[in-house]
């Protein structure tokens, strides 16, 4: 350690290059330092399929809790967000890696007590 001229300490500390990371540059397995951390969540991102389903009877917090667990059971199902409509349809977006089932998602959702509506209705 030492001290500069403007009287601010110099710990000796060094940032690591590329020399430093498993597989000879930035996000290698194990690398932190984050140098390449957009491009990661910007690719897993891209890679998720979101499909919007309108579903009948849902009125509380307990009906939205019923039909996120019934999904989220679904072969390939990744993330469930319900919009809350008590007088009417609500909104349920499934996030998954390749598109599901719409059969099987009417059957998770018949499962928790709901309907799905038929959007060409």
């Amino acid at each position: 350690m030492t001290t500069t001229d403007a009287g601010f300490t110099d710990l000796g500390l060094t940032g690591k290059n590329s020399a430093g990371h498993q597989g000879g540059g930035c996000g290698g397995e194990g690398c932190t330092c984050g140098a390449n951390a957009a491009e990661r969540v910007e690719s897993a991102t891209a890679s998720i399929v979101s499909s919007e389903y309108l579903v009948s009877g849902m009125t509380c917090e307990h009906c939205v809790a019923s039909v996120t667990e019934e999904l989220s059971e679904v072969d390939g199902v990744e993330s469930v967000t319900v919009s809350l409509n008590p007088g009417g349809a609500s909104t349920v977006t499934v996030g998954s890696a390749a598109p599901v089932d719409r059969a099987s998602v009417a059957a998770a959702i018949e499962e928790a007590g709901y309907t799905l509506v038929d959007a060409s209705r």
